[in-house]
């Protein structure tokens, strides 16, 4: 060798790097799947909470979250990523998708889980929501033409058995379910596959933060002027709810952490790890309301909480426990979220 001659990276180091890269991405992917997801938990005690203790309708919550939510968003991207807004706002065929995402995805997504609720109960509702996992293996099973491997098919029968123990305590009879809380069901079970999978090719250009905003937005106008059109015909017109402190305090909480940061880091999340596991990552959402509405709403748990809390564990070790896939799923390029 000669004297000036300096040694190259040792063979097998660069693609170890990728490894160590990737790898730290997937587990970012995952704690950002989950948070996000167990933060939708707490907004639904944050519903729960408001429901019952003001003159309030489902509508209307659904309407000051996510519009609140979407003019956060709108307010970070307007700070930290001026330019990417003006180059989405300025693409016509970008806003139509990310017209369809949120009115279609988003907003479909919130108001049919209230419908649900409206016609069966809240218990019966998550069940039902918790069909959008099996819709997203099945989409994804078709398109890609293959079939689910097998931890998934485990974790999705431990995440829909353990949603309905925490749901229904283990009750059958508690689940009511006519044929319109079924059909409104299964739409919102769709629409929760629909808004996981749809922005994916929107992920991998514009970035999960700026497309997650900007369809939240979308979809806040969207519940707005339904709430509205749906005051006008109803008679109640422009009428607002009184809120006292405590009201106004917990309504900025479900719009910053139950819907903006929530939303943001689960999409994120799904941006990373996939539609499949990000849609099995979610079912963590139950057993999150649980632990929120004890803690907070004095709700005890009991056999059945800690027995769909063991199998929703065990689910997320089944999906997270084998290695990631390099080419599994498309970096979000220049993705500069804050999360």
């Amino acid at each position: 060798m000669n004297g000036g001659e300096t040694a190259g990276p040792a063979p097998g180091a660069g693609v170890r790097a990728g490894e160590a890269f990737f790898r730290r991405r997937f587990w970012r992917g995952i704690a950002c799947a989950l948070v996000g997801a167990g933060l939708w938990g707490f907004s639904g005690a944050c519903a729960q909470f408001l429901l019952s203790n003001y003159d309030i309708t489902p509508p209307f919550v659904t309407a000051v979250r996510m519009l609140g939510a979407g003019l956060l968003f709108l307010v970070v991207l307007a700070v930290r990523q001026r330019e990417r807004l003006a180059a989405m706002l300025a693409d016509r065929r970008t806003l139509g998708r990310l017209a369809v995402f949120g009115a279609v995805g988003l907003y479909l997504c919130q108001i049919t889980y209230a419908i649900v609720i409206d016609y069966t109960n809240a218990g019966t509702a998550t069940v039902l929501q918790c069909s959008g996992i099996a819709f997203v293996m099945l989409f994804t099973c078709v398109v890609g033409r293959k079939l689910p491997r097998a931890k998934e098919l485990v974790g999705l029968v431990a995440a829909m058995f353990a949603t309905w123990l925490i749901a229904t305590q283990g009750d059958p009879s508690a689940l009511s379910l006519p044929l319109p809380g079924l059909v409104w069901g299964i739409a919102n079970g769709l629409s929760v596959a629909f808004y996981i999978m749809y922005p994916k090719r929107l992920f991998a250009e514009w970035g999960s933060f700026a497309v997650t905003g900007i369809g939240m937005l979308v979809g806040g106008v969207a519940a707005a002027l339904v709430w509205l059109a749906g005051g006008v015909a109803g008679g109640a017109g422009l009428a607002l709810p009184t809120l006292d402190a405590a009201g106004f305090l917990v309504f900025g909480l479900i719009i910053v952490v139950g819907t903006f940061a929530a939303f943001a880091l689960y999409l994120h999340g799904v941006s990373i790890v996939g539609s499949v596991k990000g849609s099995l990552l979610g079912a963590i959402e139950p057993v999150s309301a649980t632990a929120f509405s004890a803690l907070w709403l004095g709700t005890a748990f009991s056999g059945a909480d800690w027995a769909g809390f063991v199998l929703m564990i065990a689910m997320i070790f089944l999906v997270t426990g084998e290695k990631p896939q390099l080419q599994a799923e498309a970096p979000c390029e220049g993705d500069s979220s804050p999360t």
